[in-house]
């Protein structure tokens, strides 16, 4: 199965939220090397480019090292049958549903809704904030991580 994180530029809350479930999966034995975790955007702005400095800081405030990921927009092969694709926001949750035309991806919803958190269920955009926002972002992104796990083990069978 692949998990993949959308957001507007893969800078900010995809990466972020990459770096969160990736390392969450790996200390998770029943999911462990059964999950394979990836970003994009849907721009090409910063392709090739690491994450934002401040959501570097972010992640690694929390133990988690996202450095080394590099920005990449959406791709028609990220619709495969085996992705689950989960979003950012609304707006990229459209755009990402346009994009997918007939391809048959596992689904294609809202980060926040698929792991059953309560609204507002929109992550929001940190870029044109400070470190607070980030930070409020980061939070979101592990509470809805360890719903995630739950729901992901349950879906899995593990």
């Amino acid at each position: 199965m692949r998990v993949l994180m959308v957001c507007l530029g893969n800078i900010c809350r995809s990466p972020m939220a990459e770096g969160w479930l990736r390392s969450r999966i790996a200390r998770t034995p029943a999911l462990a090397g059964r999950i394979e975790v990836d970003s994009a955007g849907l721009g090409d702005w910063h392709v090739g480019g690491p994450p934002d400095p401040r959501a570097i800081a972010t992640a690694a405030a929390h133990g988690i090292d996202i450095s080394g990921q590099r920005a990449r927009q959406v791709q028609p092969s990220d619709f495969r049958a085996d992705s689950l694709i989960l979003c950012a926001d609304a707006s990229v949750l459209q755009q990402v549903q346009r994009r997918c035309g007939t391809a048959a991806a596992l689904g294609i919803e809202r980060m926040l809704v698929w792991a059953g958190l309560p609204p507002p269920f929109d992550l929001a955009d940190p870029y044109q904030g400070g470190p607070a926002d980030f930070q409020a972002v980061w939070d979101r992104i592990d509470a809805a991580g360890e719903r995630m796990i739950g729901r992901l083990q349950r879906e899995l069978g593990a």
